[in-house]
């Protein structure tokens, strides 16, 4: 079976034109002929009874025979339409339409030339292109902003000694009360990172908190906390948090600083014996945004501040 296309025949619109143009003509020539055929048939009619038979003699306007002014306004008619489809058409016709036509686009261009040398005036190019590349750049950099906050930012928070000591046999060797209500502030709500070592320090799960914890253990299980096994399995994991934090110990810190996006580091001014360190902070790197400092007191019996570092 051999299937036959239909071919479409396409029509230039402006061929459309004309032949429209040349039906209409036709039309009107057609009709004009069948008016003068019932004027001339109409006219011997009412001669041939006005005459032959007398009919309408006696009625008459302003002495006229009425069948005379019947044929003079049938006339009328008559010449109206011939003047339409021949005199009209011949001197007012599609030439002249169009000559009217390009005359009026002539005109609009010229109209538009002035307006544009207006607007040259008052706005240079040079100064247009300016402002659209200002526009541009703006537009880019708001773009860029909100992906930026709608980008996770991942936050390390911890507590160091000046020597960068985190603590010693899986705990502090400080307490400092004002320090732990701001780690619970910052971090309530929130995904937090730990290796498996600083989890099992804790007496429970830490409330209104997702507990993610990193071990080489495949077997290890730790209810109520996800287990996962590198640092990016951990960020995959909470990547549907704004601000996910990671929160030690040391090992980890390590991992996670090529990672993070801010740290939230309370400072402890003295150096402390320890076997956990916060890795070095690289100011070339971070860069220092905020800083709080906190003197000795009653319950604190050691002067820190916090820091807040942002990757540069």
């Amino acid at each position: 079976m051999f299937s036959k296309k239909k071919k479409t025949l396409q029509i230039d619109p402006q061929q459309r034109e004309l032949y429209e143009h040349a039906r209409k003509r036709v039309i009107q020539k057609k009709r004009l002929f069948q008016h003068f055929i019932i004027f001339a048939v109409g006219s011997i009619f009412f001669i041939i009874l006005n005459l032959a038979f007398g009919y309408g003699k006696e009625i008459t306007f302003f002495g006229v025979s009425w069948s005379v002014v019947a044929i003079l306004c049938w006339f009328f008619l008559l010449a109206i339409h011939f003047c339409n489809v021949w005199l009209f058409s011949t001197f007012m016709g599609q030439e002249w339409s169009d000559r009217q036509m390009e005359r009026l686009i002539t005109k609009q261009k010229e109209e538009i030339a002035l307006i544009q040398k207006d607007i040259d005036l008052m706005y240079p190019k040079g100064e247009l292109i300016m402002k659209k590349e200002e526009f541009i750049k703006e537009k880019a950099s708001e773009i860029v902003g909100e992906l930026k906050a709608t980008k996770s930012m991942i936050t390390m928070i911890a507590a160091a000694g000046e020597n960068n000591a985190l603590g010693k046999d899986n705990d502090l060797v400080w307490h400092l009360p004002d320090d732990f209500k701001r780690f619970k502030s910052l971090t309530s709500g929130h995904n937090i990172i730990m290796g498996r070592k600083t989890f099992e320090t804790f007496p429970k799960l830490l409330p209104n908190r997702v507990h993610i914890v990193i071990t080489r253990n495949t077997s290890y299980q730790a209810e109520g906390a996800i287990v996962v096994h590198t640092i990016e399995d951990a960020l995959e994991v909470a990547k549907g948090d704004a601000q996910p934090f990671i929160i030690g110990g040391g090992e980890i810190y390590t991992m996670g600083m090529e990672h993070s996006d801010c740290i939230e580091l309370t400072r402890v001014h003295e150096s402390f014996e320890a076997d956990a360190f916060f890795p070095e902070i690289d100011t070339e790197v971070w860069k220092l945004e905020k800083e709080e400092f906190h003197d000795i007191d009653e319950k604190h019996k050691h002067s820190f501040t916090y820091l807040t570092y942002k990757r540069r």
